[in-house]
């Protein structure tokens, strides 16, 4: 290499991103195994089924019929007619197909939609903890995010009093997560509508919609049409390399997110959204399936917590995680995974990737086999026997 080449400097925005650290955990484990460890991954929300068989067809269908072009820069209309019949039957809410944006999964979406949102120094309020690229998408889109404290006993959901002390004349969104990563919390309807009648947008994240082991999971649309909400296809049917989601937005606001879509993104690929009218249309006994085995995992992972000393951040009721809590191990939760990860090869997430709510919790995904949980567990609670910490 040469020594004498340029110093390139990078923006401040760039830099000021914060590494993802559950995929600094994954990429530490991928490591190891490389060296010959056996590795138990429970760190990241990747299910371990396949994608449905109708999907995987209806995609090969196309790519052999010549759906390889571009579409609609909003998406395809007949997926967008079939995204607006899912949230009719499902939700019993009426969406204009032109109020939707589809495009190669919600981050970029995310993204163009807090540059839309916001000035240089406007707010949005995130609860604390909450999904770790949030705060990083606001910055990068010139915003500030703003914590919000939340409860354990919440599930560290957002309550309304609390959102409403924390408005400022800079606040332009509120952000909120149900099915929720990391504690697994599903908002109740009473605590939606409250939310829903704030004097500010609703940004939710609904892409765990379909994984709720109690209850059913409700849409903020139900409650207020002043609101965007992000859906997608990766976490209830298996897709997360098809990259495939949605903006639902008022109408409003769809030109000029379209305007950034077509110039950043120009569409999603004509036959991975062939592949969401066929999961929409077909897959429903199939993430009814995978939902079984998820709350089975579930409720299994929660029997066998306190082997280990450590108590869940409450019971939760949705998408694939149990956050517990291991402050009285070791209040460094990055340390504490690492070292866990080292010494048993069972790759988890530290709590401090969510925000300083949960600096001290260890995220724990059931997106993986029974066995291999179990596995996990076995090699967990022997150290912690070890090491005197259960």
């Amino acid at each position: 290499m040469n020594e004498d080449a340029m110093s390139i400097p990078l923006s401040r925005r760039a830099r000021e991103v914060t590494p993802f650290l559950a995929m600094e955990v994954m990429e530490r484990a991928q490591a190891l195994q490389a060296e010959g460890r056996e590795i138990i991954y429970l760190c990241l929300g990747e299910p371990d089924f396949p994608t449905p068989r109708p999907i995987v067809e209806a995609a090969a269908a196309a790519m052999k019929g010549g759906e390889t072009t571009y579409t609609h820069s909003l998406g395809r209309l007949d997926l967008r007619r079939e995204i607006a019949a899912h949230y009719r039957r499902r939700y019993e809410v009426e969406i204009d197909p032109e109020q939707i944006v589809v495009s190669s999964g919600t981050s970029p979406l995310m993204l163009l939609l807090f540059a839309a949102l916001l000035e240089e120094g406007d707010e949005v309020i995130l609860p604390d903890p909450c999904y770790a690229c949030y705060p990083d998408v606001v910055r990068f889109a010139g915003g500030r995010p703003v914590l919000l404290a939340t409860r354990q006993e919440d599930g560290f959901q957002p309550r309304a009093d609390d959102v409403r002390r924390a408005l400022s004349p800079r606040t332009r969104a509120l952000l909120v997560n149900s099915p929720s990563n990391p504690a697994g919390s599903v908002l109740a309807p009473a605590r939606l509508k409250e939310l829903a009648e704030l004097p500010v947008p609703i940004v939710s994240d609904e892409i765990y919609h379909g994984l709720t082991y109690a209850g059913e999971e409700r849409s903020i649309l139900e409650f207020t049409e002043n609101a965007f909400v992000l859906g997608g296809f990766s976490k209830a049917y298996a897709m997360t390399g098809w990259r495939l989601g949605y903006l639902v937005a008022p109408r409003s606001c769809v030109r000029t997110l379209q305007t950034l879509h077509q110039n950043f993104m120009i569409s999603a690929n004509s036959f991975v959204q062939v592949a969401g009218i066929a999961a929409l249309r077909r897959c429903r006994p199939d993430v009814e399936r995978m939902g079984r085995a998820y709350d089975e995992r579930r409720r299994h992972l929660l029997q066998r917590l306190p082997e280990l000393g450590l108590r869940a951040a409450g019971t939760p009721s949705g998408a694939f995680y149990v956050l517990a809590d291991a402050r009285h191990i070791n209040p460094d939760s990055r340390a504490l995974a690492l070292e866990i990860l080292e010494t048993t090869g069972v790759a988890l997430t530290p709590g401090i990737d969510f925000g300083p709510g949960a600096e001290g919790y260890l995220r724990l995904s059931y997106a993986n086999s029974l066995e291999n949980i179990d596995r996990a567990l076995d090699r967990l609670a022997a150290l912690f026997r070890e090491r005197g910490w259960a």
